[in-house]
Parts: structure tokens; sequence; C-alpha cells
């Protein structure tokens, strides 16, 4: 009862992270956003940059979880099977970078599936291949060292948009024709140095996950998740100071900052779902959580299928995509540009959700 009670708040906190992925990549109109359902604009943070730390802290503890009675003797056979799947994962992350024009002259080499990937490749790896206190050594190092390489390597404004290095490493390897520029500028917030970070938080997930495993008692669970929350928060907060806290760059800072808030609301869940026993609440979760990367590929192919090859035209003549026609016809009518677009993003959830349901309900379980 233990084991399922804690991998279910698990589960619902990849459920909420999958949901809170759709809501913020989903709005009517990019131009009608709630300021919490946006990125910060460079450095700073808001709700909406806990959703990607949090879906690679997951994927951290889950690890543990997989490997927690792997024996060494079949070190070399995990091995492969990480390989494959990294392999798999960021070829899918390329393919829907590709989808729908296939236009390998301007494909975006890097993005969410390829960060994930990587990020899991080598952190599942290092959790195969050293104990506790080696990969706390290593969460150290790749956090001082990333912050070293940023300062050290750019002589003015290092941290800033269009003169950090790790912008100006992405430019270089794969010129500006294969670097997102979402921010006005070709710039990747998955870029390639930038992923060096990330792999700390899949380890202090699967550190997460240890502890975790550690005692059958819910309240030690809950106090030890809240005590490092705290620190890592604070950590954070005060070496933000000096070393902004900043999505687009992953930063050390934002590394702890988010991690940090990941374990607090984990013992939030373990204390309501397995103390408090309030689980109804959570089911919808629960069915995203079991098929997280099956939905995650399939919102992100339907809302290019939308934009790129669903077309309408307008009341003013304009050719206009899939999505914009359904938002400006039926949202915004009902409830303005604003709200409208929140309610749109909102219907995409519950749409999602139908789809992960009817898989949940046949135990169809899309794994690689």
């Amino acid at each position: 009862m233990e084991m399922k009670g804690r991998l279910k708040a698990l589960d619902v906190l990849r459920g909420i992270t999958i949901a809170s992925m759709i809501l913020v990549n989903t709005p009517g109109s990019w131009s009608y956003v709630y300021w919490p359902l946006l990125h910060a604009k460079w450095h700073g943070f808001t709700p909406t940059d806990t959703v990607f730390p949090f879906f690679l802290f997951i994927v951290g503890v889950s690890i543990h979880f997989a490997f927690k009675n792997f024996k060494k003797e079949d070190s070399k056979k995990g091995l492969k099977k990480i390989i494959k799947r990294t392999f798999m994962i960021f070829s899918i992350g390329l393919f829907l970078n590709l989808f729908p024009k296939f236009n390998f002259e301007t494909v975006r080499y890097f993005g969410v599936l390829q960060r994930i990937a990587i990020a899991y490749g080598f952190g599942a790896a290092l959790c195969l291949f050293f104990n506790k206190r080696a990969l706390i050594y290593i969460i150290t190092l790749i956090l001082l060292t990333y912050w070293a390489i940023l300062y050290f390597f750019v002589a003015e404004n290092p941290f800033a948009p269009e003169t950090n290095l790790v912008g100006k490493i992405d430019l270089y390897l794969f010129g500006p024709k294969h670097v997102w520029k979402g921010l006005g500028f070709p710039f990747d917030p998955e870029g390639l140095l930038s992923t060096l970070p990330s792999i700390a938080t899949v380890l202090i997930g699967a550190l997460t996950g240890g502890f975790l495993s550690e005692t059958t008692e819910k309240s030690i669970k809950i106090k030890k998740l809240l005590v490092y929350g705290l620190v890592l928060v604070i950590l954070g907060y005060i070496w933000g100071l000096i070393f902004p806290i900043n999505k687009s760059l992953w930063t050390s800072s934002f590394v702890c900052f988010a991690a940090g808030w990941a374990m607090l609301i984990l013992a939030f869940l373990i204390w309501i779902i397995d103390i408090k026993k309030y689980t109804k609440w959570s089911l919808p979760f629960i069915h995203f959580g079991t098929n997280p990367l099956f939905i995650f590929v399939f919102s992100g192919l339907y809302v290019k299928t939308m934009i790129y090859l669903v077309k309408f035209t307008n009341t003013e003549g304009k050719t206009i995509s899939g999505l914009s026609y359904i938002y400006q016809n039926i949202f915004v009518p009902i409830a303005g540009n604003m709200n409208g677009s929140l309610l749109f993003a909102i219907a995409h959830i519950i749409f999602f959700w139908s789809l992960v349901y009817v898989l949940f309900r046949n135990k169809i379980f899309i794994k690689i």
C-alpha cells in the first residue's frame, strides 16, 4: 500500500505537469495570455517556469525506482537500454520539429524532447554507475562548473540575452537557421550547453527518489521533502543574486530553486493524497501521468496540424489557421479575448484528457 500511494502522488505530479504544459502551450492567442501562464522574459521566475524542470525532476525520481533493485552485473544491459531510449526520444523530438514541412535546411535541432532525452540519458547512466554520495559531488560539480563557464568565458554581460555563451555556442555550431527565434533573436532555451545543468535537475530527482524509498513512514518522507525543498529554494534565491535565476539559460540557481519547489509540491501531494486521503480530485491527473510522452507528442502534432495544415477564411477574407478560427469564432464570442484565450487552453486540456482516459480505461500505456 505504501509503495502504491507514493507512486500515486508522483503520477499526480507528473499529470499536473503535463496538463500545465498543455495549458501554457495552447492559448487561443499569444497576444492574450495572463502573466502566470508566460515564461519570464529573461531573468526571473513565473509559475510557468516550473513546468519543464518539474518534469525532469520527475524523470529523475522515476530513474531511481527503475534502478532500485538493478544488479550491477546487468549494468551493460541497462546502459544499452538507456542509450536506445535516449536515441528514440531525441528522434521523436526532431521529428516534431520537422513536422509538417520537413525542411531540413531550417530545422531546429534541439527542443523539449531532445533535452529530456539527453538529460535522461546522462542522468540514468550516472545513476547506474555511481552511488548517492558520488551523485551529490557530480551535481555540485555540474552546477559550479556551469556557473564558471558562463561567467569567465564572456568578458561583458555574461548572462545577457544576446551575449551569453549558451547562445554563442549554438550559433557557432549550428548557425542561425537551426536555432529557435521565439525571443525575437536566434537563441535556443533548450540549447546544447544549457542542457548540462538540466542533467543536475534529473540527478536531484533521482536523489529525492532515494530518500523517499529509505523509509515507509509518510510523515518522515514529507519532513525530508520540506526540509530539502526549503534549503534548495533558499539556496537558489540567494545564488540568484549573483547568478540570476533564468529558465532560458537553465542557470544553476534556477536548478536549485525549481527543484526545491518540486520537492515542496510533492510533499504537499503526499500529505493530501496519502495522509488526508483526498484522492478523487487527482484522478484526471493520474490519467495524464500514465501516458505523458504520448500526450505530449500527440498534442504537439495536433497543434502543428491545426496551424499549418488546417486553414479557414475569416469574415475579412484572410486565411487563418484552424486554431485561430476556433478561438475567434467560438471562444472569443463566449468569453472575450483574454478569458477566451484561457478557456480555449482549458478546453484543450479536457480534449487531451479524454484521449488519455480512453487509454487508461483500456490499460494501454505507451512507453519507450
